[in-house]
């Protein structure tokens, strides 16, 4: 019998999901890789001079149309599949369930907590920890109405910036957050004009933790005012539903299902994010309500597409011989958490 608080051994695991996870780690990276590299906070004209100015728009169409959203969607589903293994193995050992997943989510959150205030305030881990809280409300959920709250949770963006418009921005959730975040910020002498080089101009640790209050709360205000948390609730659910259906057990049975989907995803997706990565470079934004385009293309690009990636790895692992790439990336997914 399995230790509730230990790893689970790897005979008990489904591999396929440590690829999935060791993915979509790599994905998380690359989306991540212009922040970490300090591109994006270069002023426009400094990215114009560089000399690989070309490739990196480029690569920023690639991004945009492949990367961007799709893999923290994958990390989502694959933590709703990790919530319902969690359900069906402790339930059938006769243990509590939800006092494990509690227990966890509490780790999760002071992880999640400390490293977006002490490291990274671009951490993830602790909204998806406060987002996890409610996900054993819907357990009991039949099939039927869990597909239609995930249509519904991903639609809702649509009506929360909707409200925006018809309001002139005056019914923002994000609001007060970035009014926090404007104020620490100003009370540590970060503005709107040294922002970019604040950081790189101070030489004490105490400077990089008054950079990551006001990060605290911009983080916020961007998953807030990007209406992040619907989008990883539903994806949780949809995870929650292909686990308690056993597709990743079961996935040379349900080839013909992985088929469809990668085949509608990328029919839906593909153009969808080739139009949302052209209207980036427009400028109409919410609360302008020609800025609704890009909720509405990011809607029914991201999900799709990810889909369509995670139905694609699968199908190239029933193929292959669960070697070559897969022997290096299933061990980063079998410790998804240290990696991150």
């Amino acid at each position: 019998m399995l230790k509730s608080n230990t790893p689970v051994l790897p005979g008990a695991r489904a591999e396929i999901l440590d690829v999935l996870r060791g993915f979509a780690i790599l994905g998380i990276f690359l989306a991540n890789s212009a922040v970490f590299s300090l591109y994006v906070f270069q002023e426009k004209s400094v990215q114009q001079a560089m000399p690989g100015a070309e490739i990196n728009e480029l690569l920023r169409y690639f991004s945009q149309i492949f990367i961007d959203g799709k893999f923290y969607s994958l990390f989502s589903l694959l933590f709703g599949i990790g919530f319902s293994i969690i359900l069906s193995r402790n339930t059938i050992a006769g243990r509590n369930p939800l006092i494990i997943f509690y227990r966890r989510i509490g780790l999760m959150i002071g992880i999640g907590f400390t490293h977006m205030m002490f490291f990274w305030e671009g951490d993830i881990i602790f909204i998806y920890a406060l987002i996890a809280l409610f996900l054993p409300l819907f357990r009991n959920c039949s099939d039927k109405t869990i597909i239609i709250l995930v249509i519904s949770l991903l639609l809702s963006p649509l009506l929360f910036d909707i409200l925006k418009v018809v309001s002139d921005n005056k019914w923002n959730l994000a609001t007060p957050v970035m009014e926090k975040a404007i104020q620490l910020d100003t009370a540590n002498g970060i503005t709107e004009t040294n922002f970019r080089t604040w950081l790189a101009d101070q030489n004490q640790y105490a400077s990089v933790m008054a950079w990551l209050q006001g990060g605290f709360f911009w983080r916020m205000e961007m998953l807030i005012s990007t209406n992040r948390i619907p989008k990883v609730l539903a994806m949780f659910l949809l995870g929650m539903l292909v686990g308690r259906k056993l597709i990743f057990q079961n996935l040379r049975e349900n080839k013909p299902l992985l088929v469809k989907v990668r085949n509608i995803g990328f029919a839906v997706g593909l153009p969808a994010s080739v139009l949302f990565a052209v209207s980036q470079f427009d400028s109409f934004r919410i609360p302008d309500w020609r800025g609704l385009a890009d909720t509405l293309l990011y809607a029914v690009s991201v999900v799709p597409m990810s889909l369509a990636i995670t139905a694609t790895i699968c199908l190239m692992w029933l193929k292959s011989d669960q070697k070559g790439v897969f022997r290096f990336v299933a061990p980063v997914g079998r410790m998804a958490l240290t990696n991150y």
